[in-house]
């Protein structure tokens, strides 16, 4: 089960370092390319959504299978495994809502960057129009 959470980390940190490369001031020689590798992988990004919802839905899954530990009803090691798969789920559902942060991030600074070169390109062309 780890290698799905593994899998989605290395995702959203993939889709923040394209954010931030795309977003770093002096990078313009190499922003074209960026920005062609960037849409590029948005389509395959796009399978993150459907994953992360995958793994919601096993997260609260486990939430409503997970027996309760309250009282005296269990031994302190029942109670510390009990607390570390809140945690757990917790942690995973942080870094679910990252990797969908990050793609909508990635998504919308990709259409922004574009859209200002299209723009820069037309302002270039009224300029040698002139």
């Amino acid at each position: 089960m780890a290698l799905e959470w593994v899998v989605l980390g290395y995702a959203a940190g993939a889709e923040a370092i394209m954010v931030l490369l795309l977003t770093l001031p002096g990078l313009d020689p190499l922003r074209k390319g960026l920005i062609v590798v960037t849409r590029n992988l948005l389509k395959p990004f796009l399978s993150v959504v459907p994953f992360c919802l995958f793994l919601l839905m096993d997260i609260y899954w486990k939430y409503e299978t997970r027996p309760s530990c309250e009282g005296e009803s269990c031994t302190p090691a029942e109670h510390l495994r009990h607390q570390k798969s809140i945690m757990k789920s917790q942690r995973n559902g942080l870094l679910i809502g990252a990797a969908l942060l990050f793609y909508w991030l990635l998504y919308s600074v990709t259409n922004l960057v574009v859209r200002i070169d299209q723009l820069n390109q037309r302002i270039e062309r009224l300029k040698n129009r002139d």
